[in-house]
């Protein structure tokens, strides 16, 4: 198949376009590296089906010749970037999907949309279903790219309903793995470089709120089978193993052997206190879980900022 990937220059999306260009298909990243880095595809430049269209998504697109698929992977999507990057995440959230659905629609291909746990904010549900609508503050700092991830699973779904695209929507919970920004400001990447210069871990609140983290290659293996699946409401991917931070921050400290103390400060303004996806949906649908345990996945990104250290 022939695929359109925006965002594919950015951590999720570097190691969908490898998936899909292993899967034999051919892949066209467009990304303009706001946040994405070239670095995290160039080893994907030796492959004669590999290009890359260096573009902004909420401008007008323009892709010559046929499309299978248009996956929608482009955003800001760290906390660090809610704010310095607010009007452009809600930007490519909305005209930016407008774009990308227009595309698929002249070009009769298939839509997949990755949208994110946020469109739950700070849940009153937990575990969290598909059919929960959320608790979302529409103005507060997180509301950029909350709205504008609710924003694009409701047009995505305005066009399923009334052109007859074929439309998947996702919604991505806490995800990890190599090719995350160092300057990522999730917990995860913070903590590893953190432990690794031996500086103080830093922990919001008293570190009781909770998250589970899936790593990447595991929902990679999801998306992919989603593709297979003719389905269109959205679909919970994340691990539904849930731990507190103050745990996480534990754990990479003794996993990466280091001598960081853990400090507390101030829990961010909707900050969400509870985080797990159910993820019964995907199990029926896709027979999906996830197989990397923490441990694993701990190791490879643990080494991968041990490279980027030493260089």
């Amino acid at each position: 198949m022939r695929i359109l990937l925006t965002g594919g220059a950015g951590f999720i999306g570097s190691h969908l376009a490898e998936r899909l260009l292993t899967d034999g298909h051919e892949v066209i990243v467009l990304d303009n590296l706001v946040t994405g880095h070239y670095d995290n595809i160039k080893h994907l430049e030796a492959n004669p089906r590999f290009s890359f269209v260096d573009h902004n998504v909420s401008e007008f697109i323009r892709i010559e010749g046929k499309l299978d698929w248009v996956m929608h992977f482009a955003s800001p999507a760290s906390p660090v970037d809610f704010d310095k990057l607010a009007i452009p995440i809600l930007k490519v959230g909305s005209l930016g999907t407008h774009n990308a659905l227009g595309v698929a629609l002249d070009k009769r291909a298939k839509f997949f949309l990755a949208s994110t746990s946020e469109v739950y904010g700070d849940p009153l549900v937990h575990p969290q279903p598909e059919e929960y609508y959320g608790n979302v503050n529409p103005i507060g700092p997180r509301g950029v790219y909350d709205e504008s991830k609710r924003f694009a699973e409701a047009i995505t779904m305005a066009y399923h309903n009334k052109h007859g695209l074929d439309t998947r929507i996702i919604r991505i919970f806490n995800t990890y793995g190599p090719r995350m920004r160092a300057d990522d400001g999730r917990a995860i990447c913070t903590f590893i470089n953190q432990a690794l210069r031996n500086e103080d871990i830093s922990v919001f609140g008293d570190g009781s709120q909770t998250r589970s983290f899936q790593y990447v290659t595991d929902l990679v293996e999801a998306i992919v089978r989603l593709m297979a699946v003719d389905y269109h409401q959205p679909v919970n991917l994340g691990n539904p193993v849930e731990m507190t931070l103050l745990e996480l921050a534990e754990k990479i400290r003794d996993f990466t052997k280091s001598s960081s103390r853990i400090i507390f400060k101030p829990l961010p303004e909707d900050d969400p206190k509870q985080r797990q996806p159910d993820i019964s949906r995907a199990r029926k649908l896709l027979n999906w879980e996830p197989k990397i345990t923490l441990n694993e996945g701990l190791d490879k990104c643990v080494s991968y900022f041990r490279g980027l250290a030493s260089i």
